[in-house]
């Protein structure tokens, strides 16, 4: 199996620990961890898989890198504005938040 390129914005709240957690619970094969914050928390560490990573701000130059799922959990306003930067490099973008729920041309995972 190919290992993936894995952004997870949000990566120092809840769910995004929660998501970092899942990742390394179900041994998902991937090769790169981006982890993404505010910059309130730009610098902190996360841990997956036994690897420490150190939290980048989210930024609109954030996806101008081989990154091929983007798992967001930071909430609407943040998955409207940076989503859409994500999707149009190439990012598969799975977000966690309400803001795409009446989209019709949006898929919802359930």
């Amino acid at each position: 199996m190919k290992k993936v390129n894995i952004a997870v914005v949000g990566a120092t709240g809840m769910v995004g620990r929660t998501f970092l957690k899942v990742l390394e619970e179900r041994d998902f094969p991937f090769d790169k961890l981006y982890a993404f914050a505010s910059a309130k928390s730009a610098g902190t560490k996360v841990i997956c898989k036994g690897k420490e990573y150190t939290v980048e701000e989210l930024r609109e130059d954030s996806f101008d890198r081989d990154i091929d799922i983007a798992l967001f959990s930071a909430g609407g306003e943040i998955s409207k504005k940076f989503a859409p930067i994500a999707a149009s490099k190439g990012v598969i973008v799975v977000d966690n938040s309400s803001a795409w729920r009446m989209e019709k041309d949006v898929p919802l995972v359930v």
